[in-house]
């Protein structure tokens, strides 16, 4: 049986790409073009540039066209962290650590190891912790200017796990959650495993645009919102006061769950409430300890109100079961010894420092980032293309993210996310300069 005329004309054009003869970045015809060419229904070109987009060939851009991509990127760039090669300058991932943290951490375990409770740590724990150790969290979160008991905090494996919880626990398959047309890439990978449709919302300025919010919430059954109103991931914003409350207004009128992401707030000094502390009964925040201690200490926190805390115990067990008692030992030692407080405030210096160097190297670049963030956005020119950057770049041993990973909705921008916090400070001057001279070269 002859094969479908559309998927002849894919595999033509799969095999052109594939083997160099449309390199990356070439505009590809029209769809009413194609259709000409091929002598083929207009349906049926769309059809054949959808496929393509799905095999990770192409790139449909809205007003620009469809493009060829750069197809040597790793495909899991900006997700999967093992993307980022050995020996390169890892712009990419934030794992920021400073001086002496190992250190911390055998003296801890010393200490840990004179306990009287060891044994204790051997055994199953309760779901959200033991109840000490979510006063402790509750303590840590009421100095970040959180109204919360012990009652209100669960303790997870990480912050994403505390967002894996959430989702599980309160969402069902199929509902629908708005999000920032950019957002948080792990947040995406949570949704499309459960079957959450995320719908998208645009920004505003500095902010998410609560217009468009109100306006999806009028024509959709929205059941939850996603932000992450102090420091942004990627964009680095801090929302306003006004637009928190107005945020929480709109929330209460439509019926929706607030899901508070505050995995960066720490780095954010002075800034407007929570939404938990605006709107307790309908809000769940999520954080941990991965940014402001380790990547590698996996104990995060959830503060939710009474009512929801049964059905994300639940889930807790059925995911985990409890943290891992040492673990979460450690870090609600360092909760109550202060050592938690103390490097959030050597991470802000650290942030603001490398935020320093970022800006005065990109300096003339059009960037967005707060000046105390481990990350900071590059929007690219209007003919540049982000793939054909991040090859570049690999090839000189720097790793970077595209906004492909951030993006929710079928415009992607052309921008490249540089995360600060994992490059040593003596070589992040060297590897943003390359960032520079390779983003210059394709601009022209």
């Amino acid at each position: 049986m002859a094969r479908a005329r559309y998927k002849q004309v894919v595999d033509a054009f799969a095999a052109n790409i594939r083997g160099g003869h449309l390199p990356p970045g070439t505009r590809l015809p029209t769809h009413r073009e194609l259709a000409a060419r091929e002598g083929i229904a207009l349906v049926t070109a769309t059809r054949v540039y959808a496929e393509l987009e799905v095999m990770g060939l192409v790139s449909g851009e809205a007003g620009r066209g469809t493009f060829v991509r750069e197809t040597s990127l790793p495909p899991g760039l900006g997700i999967d962290q093992h993307a980022v090669a050995s020996g390169f300058l890892d712009l990419n991932f934030n794992y920021p650590s400073l001086p002496g943290q190992a250190d911390l951490l055998r003296t801890a375990l010393r200490q840990l190891a004179s306990a009287g409770d060891l044994e204790a740590l051997l055994r199953y724990q309760p779901h959200g912790g033991r109840q000490h150790e979510r006063a402790s969290v509750a303590r840590h979160l009421q100095s970040r200017g959180l109204e919360v008991s012990d009652e209100h905090v669960l303790i997870v494996s990480g912050a994403q796990h505390g967002l894996a919880v959430t989702v599980m626990g309160l969402l069902q398959p199929g509902d629908v959650v708005a999000t920032d047309a950019l957002t948080y890439p792990g947040f995406k990978v949570l949704a499309q495993t459960h079957r959450i449709e995320l719908a998208p919302i645009p920004a505003a300025g500095h902010e998410p645009d609560l217009d468009a919010l109100e306006r999806l919430c009028k024509s959709r059954r929205v059941r939850a919102v996603y932000t992450m109103p102090t420091l942004h991931n990627p964009m680095g914003w801090v929302a306003s006061l006004d637009w928190r409350q107005r945020l929480v207004r709109i929330a209460r009128e439509h019926n929706l769950l607030i899901i508070e992401d505050a995995a960066y707030a720490f780095l954010a000094e002075n800034s407007p409430a929570p939404l938990v502390t605006l709107a307790p009964e309908i809000t769940v925040y999520v954080s941990g300890l991965s940014k402001s201690v380790a990547t590698g200490l996996r104990v995060g926190f959830v503060c939710a109100p009474t009512h929801w805390v049964p059905a994300i115990e639940r889930t807790i067990r059925a995911t985990t079961w409890n943290t891992p008692g040492v673990m979460t030992s450690i870090a609600c030692g360092w909760l109550d010894d202060g050592t938690v407080g103390r490097l959030e405030v050597e991470k802000r210096q650290d942030a603001t420092r490398r935020q320093l160097i970022a800006r005065n190297v990109l300096c003339g670049l059009p960037t967005i980032g707060h000046p105390s963030s481990y990350f900071i956005w590059l929007a690219l020119g209007e003919e540049v293309r982000a793939d054909q950057v991040a090859m570049a770049l690999m090839r000189q041993q720097v790793s970077v993210s595209t906004a492909e990973p951030f993006a929710t909705s079928a415009n992607v921008p052309h921008a490249i996310r540089l995360a600060l916090g994992s490059v040593p400070l003596e070589a992040l001057e060297e590897a943003l300069e390359t960032v520079r001279r390779v983003v210059e070269l394709h601009s022209f």
